[in-house]
C-alpha cells in the first residue's frame, strides 16, 4: 500500500522545477532520512511518491518522510558536490556515510622558502633554519607542507629520512633560542647543528632546497646535481666538503634502495580498493607521495544496504551500478572533499565520469582514473585489493564474535528483545580522587557495539566527598527521570535500556532498586557487576536488583566477556573525565579554555610549551605566536584575556 503523505508535502513535489539539484527528506521528528541529487528535480523526487514501494527498504524510508528541503543548482556535478558536502554534515540514516576521520597528517617545513635571514655572527634566529616537523590541521601559505600521509607512521618515517640524509632539525623554536651547546641528534648525524651556528645559513638553505626536492619525488636529478656538487668542490680542493656531499649522497642512495618502489614516471598517485561481502564494504585507500609508497588505510562505511536499496529509485537513463561501484564513488565524492586530490587515481572498479568532472573542477586541474592499470600500477592495485579483502575478513570476523556475545549475553539473562541488533544496554561507573572532582560515567551499547556518540558524563555535586553511593543515586535521578515522565505519559517512542549496568555489587544494586521503585520502572532491567575473589578478572558475578540469587557465567563466558567489555568502557570514560576535571582545577585550565577559539587540544600545546597556566600568563605575544596552531589574532585575544 502507497504511503498517505500530507497534501502540501505533495503539492510541493509537484511545483518542482525540472533542473539539476539537491534534496533532502525529513521525518517527523525532523531526523534527516536521505540525501540525495538530481539531473532533474522533479522527475527524480516524484519518483519516491508515486509508486507503491511496499515493505521494501525503499517503502519503509518513504513512510517516514514528513518534510522535504531542494536546492537547485546549476550543473549535476555541482549537485553531486553538493550532496556530499550535506551527507558528511547531515549523517542521513539512509546513505552510505564514511566516518570523517580524514584528519590526515602532513610533514610540515617551517617558512615558505621565501625569506632567507642572514646571521653574520651573534646568536642564530629559529625562522633562518626551517624546522621539520608533524602536523594535523589546516595548512597556512606561510609554511610548506607535503602529503597527506595515510598515518602518522609514515610521517614520522619520512622525517626520520630527512634526518638521517639532509641532518635538518626537529626542534621546537623556543629549545633551539636557548641552546647553547649541540644536542644528541647532533651527535648522532641527525643534525647538522644550527642552533649554535655549525651550519650556515645558506648551507642549510640548500639542504632544505634538497629535501623538498626529495619529498617531490625528484631523487634522480638529486643525486646528479649533488654529484656534481661534489665534484666541484673537489676540483676547489675543499675536500671536507666534498666528503660531506659524498656521505650524503651514500645516506639517500640507501634509503632509495631500502624504500625502493618502481614507480616510472608516477610521483603522485591514490590507489583505492573496495571489496562489497556480507552487507559490509571495505574500502582500501593507499598512497604514493613523491615516488614513495607510503602505505594504506582501511575505511568501512555504514547503511550501505539501505543505501544500495534506494538505487532502484532512478532516473530511467542512468545505468544501474554495482553496490562495489556505489560505495566507492560514495567515498571518493566524501574523501576528496576539503583535501589535495592528485592527479591520477587508480580504482578496482569504473567510477562515473560526472565525478571525476566535479573532482577535477574542485582541484582546478584533470583528474585521471584508470580501473584496468597495467605494469606498476596493476601490482599497487592488487596490493590493495588483497588488504581489502584483509580488512573486511577482520571486521566480519570481528562483528560476528560480538554477534555471539550478544546473543550469548541475551540468553543468560533471559532478555528478549524484539531484534536483537537492537539490544540496548546502559552501563554507569563512578569515579573521583578522595572525593575531589567526582564524576559519573554513562556508555551505551546497542547494534553489537559501543556507541561513543551516545555516552555522557555527570559533574556530582552537593554529596559527601567519596560517597559512592550518593553518586550512583544522583547520576541514575538524571539520566532515567525524563524517561520513567515520557514511558508514563506514552507520548513519543521514549523506551528504556534492555539492559541497566552497575558497575558495584550489593549495595550500588540497591541504591539503582530504589531510584527505579521511585521512578516506576521495572527492576529486572538492573544487573550489578561485582568484583569476584580476589577482585580477579573473569571471576565477576552479576547481582540483580529484582531479587534473583547471583550468577556466575563463567570465566570463559562469552555473556561474561561482554559485561566485562562494557564495564571496562564505562570504567575507562570515567577515569578521563575525572582526570581531565582534577587537571582542569589544578593547573587553571578553564581559564584559558573560556578564551573563544581556545579548545582542548590547543590549551594542552599552550600549557605544554609554558609548563603551566603561569607561563602561558607570562608569554608575550610573540612567545604565544610560535606554538602550532596559533595565529597572530588568537595570541592577542589570549594575551589580552590573561592580562
Amino acid at each position: 500500500m502507497t504511503a498517505v503523505h500530507d497534501e502540501s508535502l505533495l503539492a510541493q513535489v509537484a511545483a518542482l522545477p525540472a533542473l539539476p539539484g539537491v534534496y533532502r527528506y525529513f521525518d517527523a521528528q525532523g531526523q534527516v532520512l536521505y540525501v540525495g541529487k538530481a539531473k532533474q528535480l522533479k522527475k527524480r523526487v516524484s519518483s519516491y511518491f508515486q509508486k507503491d514501494h511496499g515493505g521494501t527498504r525503499i517503502g519503509h524510508m518513504v513512510s517516514k518522510i514528513a518534510r522535504m528541503e531542494t536546492t537547485v543548482v546549476r550543473s549535476e556535478a555541482e549537485a553531486l558536490l553538493l550532496e556530499n558536502n550535506l551527507i558528511k554534515s547531515l549523517s542521513p540514516r539512509f546513505n552510505i556515510l564514511f566516518r570523517d576521520d580524514k584528519t590526515y597528517p602532513y610533514l610540515k617545513l617551517t617558512g615558505n622558502g621565501s625569506l632567507l635571514i642572514k646571521v653574520e655572527g651573534g646568536m642564530p634566529e629559529p625562522q633562518t633554519f626551517p624546522r621539520v616537523a608533524y602536523y594535523r590541521g589546516s595548512v597556512e601559505k606561510k609554511h610548506r607542507y607535503f602529503g597527506p600521509f595515510p598515518s602518522a607512521w609514515a610521517v614520522k618515517e619520512s622525517i626520520h629520512l630527512l634526518q638521517k640524509v639532509f641532518r635538518l632539525r626537529t626542534c621546537e623554536d623556543t629549545v633551539f633560542a636557548n641552546r647553547t651547546r649541540p644536542c644528541l641528534l647532533y651527535q648522532i648525524k641527525r643534525c647538522s647543528g644550527p642552533c649554535v651556528n655549525l651550519i650556515g645559513a645558506q648551507a642549510y638553505a640548500e639542504d632544505v632546497q634538497q629535501a623538498e626536492r626529495f619529498l617531490r619525488g625528484e631523487t634522480q636529478a638529486l643525486l646528479q646535481e649533488m654529484e656534481a656538487r661534489m665534484m666541484r668542490h673537489a676540483e676547489r680542493l675543499e675536500f671536507e666538503l666534498a666528503a660531506e656531499v659524498r656521505n650524503q649522497m651514500a645516506a639517500l642512495s640507501k634509503v632509495l634502495h631500502q624504500q625502493s618502489v618502481d614507480v616510472g614516471t608516477d610521483t603522485d598517485v591514490d590507489i583505492l580498493a573496495v571489496r562489497v561481502h556480507g552487507g559490509r564494504a571495505c574500502v582500501n585507500l593507499a598512497m604514493v607521495r613523491g615516488g614513495r609508497h607510503l602505505g594504506d588505510r582501511a575505511y568501512f562505511p555504514a547503511h550501505v544496504e539501505d543505501a544500495h536499496a534506494l538505487q532502484a529509485v532512478q532516473e530511467e537513463d542512468q545505468a544501474p551500478r554495482s553496490m562495489a561501484q556505489q560505495v566507492l564513488e560514495a567515498f571518493m565524492a566524501q574523501h576528496y572533499i576539503g583535501i589535495p586530490v592528485p592527479a591520477a587515481l587508480i580504482t578496482s572498479v569504473a567510477v562515473d565520469k560526472t565525478l571525476l568532472l566535479a573532482l577535477s573542477q574542485q582541484a582546478g586541474g584533470k583528474i585521471l582514473a584508470v580501473h584496468n592499470p597495467r605494469e606498476q600500477r596493476r601490482v599497487w592495485l592488487e596490493m590493495s585489493e588483497k588488504n581489502a579483502d584483509i580488512q573486511l575478513a577482520r571486521l566480519l570476523a570481528e562483528e560476528g564474535s560480538q554477534q555471539a556475545r550478544t546473543r550469548a549475553l541475551a540468553d543468560a539473562l533471559d532478555l528478549a528483545p524484539d531484534d536483537l541488533d537492537a539490544l540496548h544496554i546502559e552501563c554507569f561507573d563512578i569515579s573521583h580522587t578522595g572525593g575531589e572532582n567526582t564524576q559519573a560515567s554513562c556508555v551505551v551499547f546497542r547494534q553489537h557495539k559501543m556507541q561513543s556518540s551516545e555516552y555522557r558524563r555527570y559533574n556530582i555535586e552537593g554529596i559527601t566527598p567519596g560517597d559512592d553511593y550518593a553518586a550512583m543515586q544522583q547520576v541514575l535521578m538524571r539520566r532515567y527521570s525524563k524517561l520513567a515522565e515520557a514511558l508514563r505519559s506514552a507520548e513519543g517512542t521514549a523506551r528504556l535500556p534492555d539492559l541497566v549496568l552497575i558497575d558495584g555489587g550489593k549495595g550500588q544494586v540497591s541504591v539503582a532498586r530504589a531510584v527505579f521503585s521511585t521512578l516506576g520502572l521495572d527492576l529486572s532491567r538492573i544487573v550489578g557487576v561485582e568484583k569476584g575473589e580476589g577482585r580477579k578478572v573473569g571471576l565477576e558475578e552479576l547481582v540483580f536488583a529484582d531479587g534473583r540469587d547471583k550468577v556466575y557465567l563463567g570465566k570463559d563466558s562469552a555473556a561474561l566477556m561482554l559485561v566485562a567489555q562494557i564495564r571496562d568502557e564505562a570504567h575507562r570514560f570515567a577515569i578521563t573525565g575525572m582526570r581531565a576535571q582534577r587537571a582542569k582545577v589544578r593547573m587553571g585550565g578553564s581559564k584559558i579554555e573560556e578564551i573563544s577559539g581556545i579548545g582542548p587540544r590547543k590549551r594542552a600545546k599552550l600549557i605544554q610549551r609554558f609548563g603551566g597556566v603561569r607561563g602561558v600568563e607570562n608569554a608575550s605575544v610573540e612567545d604565544l605566536l610560535g606554538v602550532e596552531g596559533i595565529s597572530r589574532e588568537l595570541a592577542e585575544t589570549i594575551y589580552n584575556a590573561l592580562h
